[in-house]
């Protein structure tokens, strides 16, 4: 009598290599023309266009609040976060949902593009052409073939008011 015999399993990366991979993974976004990238890590989410509700006597940078599966989810407008002209009228902006703190927020990019491995080893500093009000909200420049994809660090993002 012949026994079926499982092929060997395949080796699986340890589990300390797949989160190192995981913090390197980076979802590409443009606003105003610029590319920049949030760590995947933080995205819970991206929609398109959704329907916002302005909050009265909010900052600028607070677009509203939108539902998202029975959540109430604040949503960001990045122009207005990073001091950039207003999206033209008929503009639809995407939504990038992140969590931070356990709390949800939508940040309204004006693209959303692909998820990018990037070695941190070939993060570069920001450089002194920066914009100053992107500074503060920026973890450093990966240049691209034609461009900077600024990094831009989420919880300096949401830490409205402070």
């Amino acid at each position: 009598m012949q026994t079926a015999t499982n092929p060997p399993a395949e080796p699986r990366p340890p589990t300390g290599a797949i989160a190192s991979d995981a913090a390197s993974m980076m979802l590409t976004l443009t606003v105003a023309g610029q590319p920049c990238a949030v760590p995947v890590l933080a995205v819970r989410d991206v929609l398109g266009a959704q329907a916002i509700t302005r909050i009265p006597l909010a900052p600028r940078e607070v677009a509203g609040s939108l539902n998202l599966r029975g959540r109430i989810v604040t949503a960001v407008d990045l122009r207005g976060r990073l001091g950039l002209p207003a999206r033209a009228p008929g503009e639809v902006a995407m939504s990038v949902v992140v969590e931070v703190g356990g709390e949800l927020y939508s940040l309204l990019a004006d693209q959303v593009g692909e998820v990018l491995t990037l070695n941190p080893e070939e993060r570069a500093p920001n450089p002194p052409t920066l914009d100053p009000s992107w500074k503060e909200f920026s973890l450093g420049v990966h240049r691209r073939e034609d461009h900077l994809l600024v990094l831009l660090d989420v919880e300096q993002l949401l830490a409205l008011g402070v």
